[in-house]
């Protein structure tokens, strides 16, 4: 009977191996809700979350644009260059070191300096940079390029890198308005990260890069890539669907200047003689920049980085150090007294109210008294109208507009403010100055509640606290030459893709229409082409034949200070006045407006006008060659041109018109 009865034991285990299923039953049912949940309810989740792992998206870098003159010459492009990278922990010195350094031509300096510099890095056991790639030499060689791709089994740890430079073919020619690049810093990168910026990237500082900069930069593209557990890449096979696999990068929009590189060359050549200065040519019935200058200039492929870091800096201590300012845009961002290259207007301010009559004389004897200070002219000009008075820039009949016609400050200041002085043109590059147009309550200001007549005396014949830049000067000279138009100045045409189709073009801008006299307008024409054609004229000397000008030379005075410890031998040159020509072309019809400055230059008529007079002789020749043409004046007749003398001595010329 005992067989039959069940033992306690037994009935235990059987109790206690329900439980045991019952328990592993639930997990397993858990197990497959889990299992339902992870594959079936979240299935799209994690598999996006398991692709994240195995796949990486890598930015594809962008072209920037070109930047061209009007004749489609490249004036800022960028070219390929070739960083030199090692991992010094892979890095064998003692067999890989000596190759390497051979390869790229390390100098026997440099060599030793970066062998230190690696020998620190694997001293620190602890260096992150042990397995990091550093940056050995930037922009190798292509001779070193091939020689390390033919070698690259032999160099483990070596890697080179291509990275996009920019380039600027002429070099410090037209610099300034052109501008250059620079890394992002740190301080700014914050800021532009929503603009899709990163580390290492480049931006432009100054000149039409910088301005045009969204236009110019492109956007990158992005492409994904499988990875394994080790960051090497796998062929995708599938897991990445090709619609989302690749996002071509595009292109930055080309910049189709106004820009004459022909002539800003011209430009550059004529300016040798001279340390510094600034030229601005522009079209008189359009606006357009055809030629914009600054001297001294710099290279902005220096400061573009292709050419290291160190250059950089070597660069930026020279710019700064220079006395002459050569970062300092002449042309727009430097403003000086304009000298007599102002006194047309202050004759349109005096003709336009009725105040002079322009066939009355005055005697020059060459000093007017005033008060108990006396003002001296350039010479005893005898009986003096208005037009022998712009001719031959007489002083003392402009301050006798001032003491005797009633042509006050503020008359002054109206008129040069319609002309556009003491206002910013809009050019829209560098820091632009407005200049300074004073007026009477100005004046009054300044001086504490005093206002002397001595004040209108300067203004008259643009000195004292009148300033102007040289773009607003050429920009007033147009609107003198063209009756009375005042243009916004251009300096970008168009903007184009790539492959030269025309995104947007920009059509000339008129900023206003200063009302004045034809007649008016005709008298001080005229005045301008005895400034140059007549004998007695400032500019006459200057003039080169077959160059038909008109135009108004200027003598600028500036302070005569001396900074207390300075050797009066080295700052005699910025103690010199400054030289002006401004004038148009051809004077028959005018075609371009020229404004030269020549900083501490000394007299307009010497120093300036025959800087004017190459240019606008090479703008004539330019023009002409393209036309097919030989000559040197924009306006000479076809005969002329045609004619087998147009390559004769300068002493066979033609006489140009009015002599």
């Amino acid at each position: 009977m005992s067989w039959f009865v069940q033992r306690s034991d037994t009935t235990e285990f059987r109790r206690r191996f329900r439980w045991i299923a019952l328990f592993f039953t639930l997990a397993f049912l858990g197990i497959l809700g889990r299992l339902f949940q992870l594959q079936i309810l979240e299935h799209e989740e994690n598999h996006a979350i398991a692709v994240e792992n195995i796949v990486r998206r890598v930015s594809l870098a962008t072209t920037r644009g070109v930047i061209r003159d009007r004749n489609d010459k490249v004036l800022a492009g960028s070219r390929p260059s070739y960083n030199l990278y090692v991992v010094p922990s892979k890095l064998d010195l003692a067999t890989t070191w000596p190759k390497l350094a051979e390869y790229v031509g390390l100098q026997q300096e440099e060599r030793m300096k970066q062998e230190e510099r690696l020998h620190t890095i694997l001293a620190d056991k602890e260096s992150p940079k042990r397995d990091q790639q550093i940056l050995l030499k930037e922009d190798i060689t292509r001779d070193a390029v091939a020689i390390l791709t033919t070698h690259s089994a032999d160099l483990k740890g070596v890697s080179v890198v291509p990275v996009p430079v920019r380039f600027y073919p002429h070099g410090e020619v037209g610099a300034h308005v052109v501008g250059y690049m620079a890394e992002v810093s740190g301080e700014t990168l914050p800021k532009l990260r929503g603009a899709g910026y990163v580390e290492g990237d480049r931006l432009g500082v100054t000149g039409a890069e910088r301005a045009w900069e969204s236009y110019l930069r492109g956007t990158r593209g992005w492409e994904k890539v499988l990875v394994d557990a080790r960051g090497k890449r796998r062929e995708a096979q599938g897991i990445i669907e090709e619609d989302d696999k690749r996002v071509e990068p595009v292109p930055g929009r080309d910049l189709k200047l106004t820009l004459d590189a022909d002539l800003q060359i011209a430009i550059d050549k004529a300016f040798r003689g001279e340390l510094a200065g600034g030229v601005a040519v522009v079209e008189v019935k359009t606006g357009r920049i055809l030629g914009l200058y600054s001297k001294p200039g710099f290279d902005p492929n220096a400061l573009s980085g292709g050419q290291g870091k160190s250059v950089i800096r070597e660069t930026f201590r020279q710019l700064y150090a220079d006395p002459l300012k050569p970062a300092v845009d002449k042309t727009v961002s430097g403003s000086y007294p304009p000298g007599s290259t102002f006194k047309p207007f202050t004759a349109l301010a005096g003709l336009e109210k009725g105040l002079i009559d322009p066939h009355a004389s005055v005697q020059c004897r060459g000093f007017t008294q005033f008060g108990r200070k006396m003002y001296g002219c350039t010479h005893v000009h005898g009986a003096t109208d208005l037009h022998k008075a712009l001719g031959e820039s007489c002083n003392v009949y402009f301050w006798n507009l001032v003491t005797q016609n009633q042509v006050g400050m503020d008359l002054i200041a109206d008129m040069a403010q319609r002309f556009g002085f003491g206002q910013k043109t809009g050019l829209g590059i560098n820091a632009e100055a407005s200049g300074r147009m004073p007026t009477r309550a100005w004046m009054t200001y300044r001086n504490k509640g005093r206002y002397l007549q001595g004040f209108a005396l300067n203004a008259a014949i643009g000195q004292g606290a009148t300033t102007v830049t040289v773009l607003q000067l050429a920009l007033a000279y147009a609107a003198l030459a063209n009756g009375g138009t005042l243009y916004q100045p251009q300096l970008v045409r168009a903007v184009e893709t790539s492959n030269g189709t025309v995104v947007q073009e920009f059509t000339p801008r008129v900023r206003r229409q200063v009302n004045i006299d034809p007649e008016n307008l005709k008298l001080v024409h005229k005045a301008l082409i005895a400034g140059v054609q007549e004998e007695g004229g400032t500019a006459f000397k200057a003039r080169i034949e077959g160059v038909d000008m008109a135009g108004k030379t200027g003598t600028a005075q500036v302070g005569h200070k001396l900074v207390r410890g300075a050797d009066a031998e080295k700052v005699w040159y910025f103690n010199r006045d400054h030289a002006w020509f401004a004038g148009y072309a051809p004077s028959s019809a005018p075609e371009v407006a020229i404004v030269v400055l020549v900083e501490h230059g000394g007299a307009g008529g010497k120093h300036a006008a025959p800087i004017a007079f190459q240019v606008i002789r090479a703008y004539g020749e330019i023009t002409a060659k393209r036309a097919g043409k030989g000559g040197t004046d924009p306006r000479a007749s076809s005969d002329r041109r045609d004619s087998p003398r147009q390559n004769a001595p300068r002493q066979n010329a033609p006489r140009p018109r009015g002599n």
